[in-house]
């Protein structure tokens, strides 16, 4: 057989099966989506933000504190059966903070030219909360189908206790040592005189004005 027979028979064969690639390429994927079968879900998201509140924030975070604890939280059931029980591996966090909104103009004494003193507001526990991301549950008892109201309740006894242990653990006296760390020397700087800070609880005593 010539060569030219051969080319003949073959070229026609080998355009119809690029032919075919090419059509296959442009309807594969329409076909992929029109496939019942086709396991991709069709994700669609639609949004309708609306701004509620605008707050003004003024508290100035200066500790956090960080904790770890294993939660047994029990709950009585009906009389003849077993307490529903949940144990959560809990990691959670508090916040002491300074609300300088309250600091008012008469808070702020100037003594001659080398002093001022500030009268400064109670510390604060401002936040304090789980960190879901960090915990865990580890195990549910007799939950009778009620397995996540009994986690929720665990979770909500855990945040709480967050709270206690941080005040237990002198938070608010630590934030007070933190703020004259850190508040006295900014100030010091910014005034060019000495600071003196004391709670408002104690009002300084009104000097001559510098």
């Amino acid at each position: 057989m010539s060569l030219v027979r051969l080319l003949r028979r073959v070229l026609p064969l080998v355009f119809l099966l690029a032919l075919g690639w090419f059509l296959w390429q442009k309807v594969a994927g329409t076909l992929t989506e029109l496939n019942p079968l086709n396991p991709a879900p069709r994700v669609t998201v639609s949004h309708n933000t609306v701004l509620e509140k605008i707050e003004g924030l003024g508290r100035l975070e200066l500790v956090r504190y960080q904790f770890k604890d294993i939660v047994e939280y029990k709950r009585s059931t009906y009389r003849f059966l077993p307490d529903a029980k949940v144990a959560l591996i809990v990691a959670g966090e508090a916040v002491g903070c300074l609300d300088l909104r309250q600091v008012k103009a008469t808070d702020v004494v100037f003594e001659g030219d080398s002093v001022v003193r500030v009268a400064l507001p109670k510390a604060e526990l401002c936040t304090w909360r789980v960190d879901h991301n960090r915990s865990r549950v580890y195990g549910v008892e007799n939950g009778f189908f009620q397995d996540a109201e009994l986690v929720d309740q665990g979770y909500k006894y855990a945040e709480a206790n967050v709270k206690r242990a941080a005040l237990q653990s002198g938070i608010l006296a630590q934030t007070e040592r933190n703020a004259q760390q850190i508040l006295r020397p900014m100030l010091e700087t910014l005034t060019g005189r000495r600071v003196i800070l004391v709670p408002q609880t104690a009002p300084p005593v009104r000097g001559p004005r510098g």
